[in-house]
């Protein structure tokens, strides 16, 4: 598909090069920066000065000012000019012969070294390896000899650095580094000068349309390939580029990065270098020449010489979004990056994106809208701008100018299609709710939040209720009245039942879900009593799931939540519950509190006589579980409340056992409720987490209680059997064995004795084991010892004593930590003098001190 990427600009006009000349055509051309030189038929090199201009209608136009025209004096055409602007030469092949001429002055510099003659092409190298900043390095094709000549041309003399030999004759070559390519006489090849490698390419014939070899950038060469077909090399001989399609009569090519440019006989086409397509046909008649020179294109007949002016990027990439080539533009801006600085093409890149994803948009592509959307930060403001009334009335955004897109409205985008105004909506709903889950609504959240709500409300969504239960930003003077327009109400009026709405038929557990987590306190207090006297165990929840600190934006402080309950009798019991026993808040008001609650409840209960005994059973199974569990109460003042209460035994027995009052608990349950097996519990129960003797003292107690002769009814013999026998890992032996009555048969005794023999001995047989293993590993341990002191001590008459620094005239030594020798008179004078050194260190500090 075209686009215009070039515009042919005239530069040297016809009668500047012939004068009154007719025969005259050029035959080559140069252009370094301002100046341009051209080479014709006559022997004549022309000099010229470009000079850019600006069109009042702001185009580009070029102005050339002939500087001086030089004859050479062969009579022999001007067959190629390379300018070598470090040493300010111009390199002339003529005549089959390399000159050296001054850029300025045209005249022809004397070189010594090599004399190249019998030339029939060169080139400069444009990636040059001997580092030298003032020579240029170039390879020269010699006639019928199949050589290529490598020399560096300095300003006073030619030098031959390397003769290279190839298969065939070379007609035309290119080089970049050690790597030169070749158009040989019937195919293409890569060599490398420097290793001597070779790769051949595809065939070509010379003798039958002319060759092209370019190189386009490092280590890339472009090539005319048959079939016409403009082919990309590289050093490796791999083609990294599809090709381009031209024509088969193509005489030269010249690149503009992301174009590549054929002249053949009645036109120039631009092709991508990106898609490999064709952008762009010029017609241009008798083309002679065309020729890249830093970024300028240069295309001459064999009378005038034209430029082919790019047009800028930006109008390019505008051009074919005009047209809605999204991804050829998109492919164009990200190949402008290498010709933009970064900052620019970063703005640039941007809006390019929002552009396609406006075009993409309105084709209702959204998935790919979407994606460049968000790869181009868009203001989405600049989308919820397109659906009328979505704004906040006070919203103050205006649409970005130059504007991104060419819709009014979404009115004007539909044209009144229901179907595809229901697509756009759906769209933007699921692109402002990734938006807002993103930080791409900084700055604007209002506006975000107020249109999602409009959406919401007016499509009846189902999460119009979560983004009002979660923190929003929605704007009350836009939202109220548009919820009360599509009969969005107050939740209180509907589940009261004043009004009809279906969003939800769960909606008090949601508003209750919302209160909870609602930071707004003022919020929660207003609306927590209506919840309360509707359900409190519901109710209670908007207390219950905060959390437990008053120091967090959005937290209750519990001391005024239970201050605030005390009007709410049920709901108060499970905040407590909620704190003691969910949260094992480790308060003690909290565990009285709860505890003084349960015991007016059972008490209550057990005065009145149309409870049932499911009722009160269960409201003192809760009592006795926080009896027992916790340890944080006021338990005087509980024993107080149940001392009066003959039902309440076993919660009195509790609370003695609590103050460590187990004789009078055992009493109770034994004496006074005769549970044996609460009692045994109990022992259990308050032996817990204690020490052995604690809990056999507890055990014994009970035994006491079960054989005091003292109270009615006597010793209680079968109870006392049964412990002994279940408990009997418990007991003392000779302890038992002395408070049991002499009467006692040994028969009734005997799963106790037995049992307790045979822990008695198995201890004994346990310990004895113990002790043997402890008493091996001793021994094991000091046979180690042993055996690593014992180790052999070597001295010679060769070895000194680390102390004295003498050698050792006798096997007699002693051993210093770590089994060193050293003599026994030197560790005895050593034991003597360390007192009166350690004197000496202590007085000489002193002296500074």
């Amino acid at each position: 598909m075209s686009v215009k990427a070039f515009e042919l600009v005239p530069a040297v006009e016809r009668d500047q090069v012939m004068g009154e000349k007719v025969r005259i055509n050029i035959e080559c051309i140069e252009c370094c920066g301002k100046h341009l030189y051209l080479g014709t038929n006559d022997c004549f090199i022309h000099h010229f000065l470009l000079e850019e201009l600006t069109t009042p209608r702001g185009r580009l136009a070029y102005s050339a000012q002939k500087l001086l025209h030089k004859y050479l004096g062969l009579k022999k055409p001007v067959m190629e000019l390379k300018a070598a602007s470090a040493i300010e030469r111009l390199i002339v092949l003529c005549d089959s012969s390399i000159t050296v001429v001054d850029m300025v002055t045209l005249e022809a510099v004397p070189t010594g070294g090599t004399k190249l003659k019998g030339v029939t092409a060169f080139c400069i190298n444009e990636n040059p390896v001997t580092g030298d900043a003032f020579c240029v390095e170039m390879a020269v094709v010699l006639a019928r000899r199949r050589t290529v000549q490598i020399c560096s041309v300095h300003e006073d003399r030619v030098q031959l650095l390397k003769e290279v030999s190839t298969p065939e004759q070379p007609c035309a070559l290119s080089l970049d580094g050690y790597n030169m390519c070749l158009a040989l006489s019937s195919q293409y090849m890569i060599l490398n000068y420097s290793t001597g490698a070779s790769q051949d390419l595809f065939p070509f014939d010379c003798e039958e349309r002319k060759p092209i070899v370019k190189r386009i950038g490092r280590e890339e060469f472009l090539l005319a390939a048959p079939g016409g077909l403009g082919m990309f090399a590289n050093a490796e001989g791999m083609s990294q580029r599809a090709p381009v399609s031209w024509s088969e009569s193509v005489m030269a090519a010249a690149v503009c990065f992301p174009y590549v440019l054929a002249l053949d006989e009645g036109f120039v086409t631009v092709h991508s270098m990106l898609d490999q397509q064709l952008k762009q046909t010029l017609a241009f008649r008798d083309g002679q020449l065309l020729q890249d020179f830093e970024g300028k294109v240069v295309v001459a007949s064999s009378k005038a010489v034209y430029i082919l002016v790019p047009l800028p990027l930006e109008q390019q990439i505008q051009d074919l979004l005009a047209s809605h080539r999204v991804e050829e533009a998109l492919t164009l801006t990200e190949a402008a990056q290498r010709n933009i600085p970064k900052e620019k093409y970063q703005v640039l890149h941007r809006r390019i994106l929002q552009q396609a994803g406006f075009i993409q948009f309105g084709q209702l592509q959204f998935s790919e809208a979407k994606e460049h959307f968000r790869k181009g930060q868009l203001d989405v403001r600049e989308l919820i701008s397109l659906y009328p009334l979505l704004l906040p009335s006070s919203s103050s955004f205006t649409r970005c100018y130059p504007p991104l897109h060419e819709f009014a409205d979404l009115n004007h985008l539909t044209q009144g299609n229901q179907e595809k105004v229901q697509l756009f909506k759906r769209f933007l709903i699921s692109f402002l709710h990734e938006v807002r889950s993103s930080d791409g609504a900084n700055g604007f959240r209002e506006d975000v939040d107020t249109a999602l709500l409009k959406l919401y409300a007016e499509s009846g969504h189902e999460s119009l209720l979560d983004l009002l239960a979660s923190e929003n930003s929605c704007l009350l003077a836009d939202s109220v009245p548009w919820l009360e327009k599509h009969h969005k109400w107050m939740w209180i009026k509907i589940i009261n039942g004043d009004l009809k709405d279906s969003t939800r038929p769960d909606l008090f557990e949601y508003v209750v879900d919302f209160l909870s987590f609602c930071s707004n306190l003022e919020l929660v207090w207003r609306h927590a009593d209506w919840a309360l006297q509707r359900d409190p165990k519901i109710g209670v929840q908007i207390f219950c799931r905060r959390p437990v600190s008053e120091e967090q934006r959005g937290q209750l402080n519990p001391e005024e939540v239970i201050s605030y309950l005390q009007k709410h009798s049920q709901a108060l019991v499970l905040y407590l519950e909620h704190l003691v026993l969910d949260r094992r808040v480790q308060k003690e008001k909290y565990h009285t509190h709860l505890a003084v609650l349960y015991t007016d409840r059972v008490l209550c209960l057990v005065s009145r006589p149309s409870a049932t005994e499911d009722q009160i059973s269960a409201a003192r199974q809760k009592l006795q579980h926080l009896l027992r569990d916790s340890s944080l109460y006021r338990v005087q003042l509980l024993l107080g409340k149940v001392q009066a209460s003959e039902q309440l035994l076993l919660e009195r027995a509790t609370l003695h056992g609590k103050l460590q009052e187990h004789g009078q608990a055992l009493n109770i349950l034994v004496h006074q409720l005769r549970d044996h097996p609460a009692a045994e519990e109990y022992c259990s129960w308050a032996s817990a987490s204690r020490s052995t003797s604690y809990r056999q003292d507890l055990f014994h107690q009970l035994l006491g209680v079960y054989l005091d002769p003292d109270v009615p009814g006597g010793p209680q013999t079968v109870a006392a059997v049964d412990l002994l026998n279940r408990h009997a890992d418990v007991f003392d032996p000779v302890r038992v064995l002395k408070l049991l009555p002499e009467d006692w048969s040994l028969p009734l005794l005997r799963p106790f004795l037995c049992r307790t023999l045979r822990a008695s001995v198995h201890a004994r047989r346990t310990s004895q084991v113990a002790l043997g293993l402890a008493q091996a590993q001793n021994l094991q341990l000091q046979h180690d010892r042993l055996m690593h002191r014992g180790g052999p001590v070597l001295v010679s008459e060769k070895k000194g004593c680390p102390l004295c620094h003498n050698t050792f005239s006798e096997p007699d030594c002693a051993c210093l930590p770590g089994g060193t020798p050293v003599h026994i008179q030197c560790v005895a004078r050593r034991a003597l003098d360390l007192p009166s050194e350690h004197r000496q260190e202590n007085g000489h500090s002193s002296n500074h001190t």
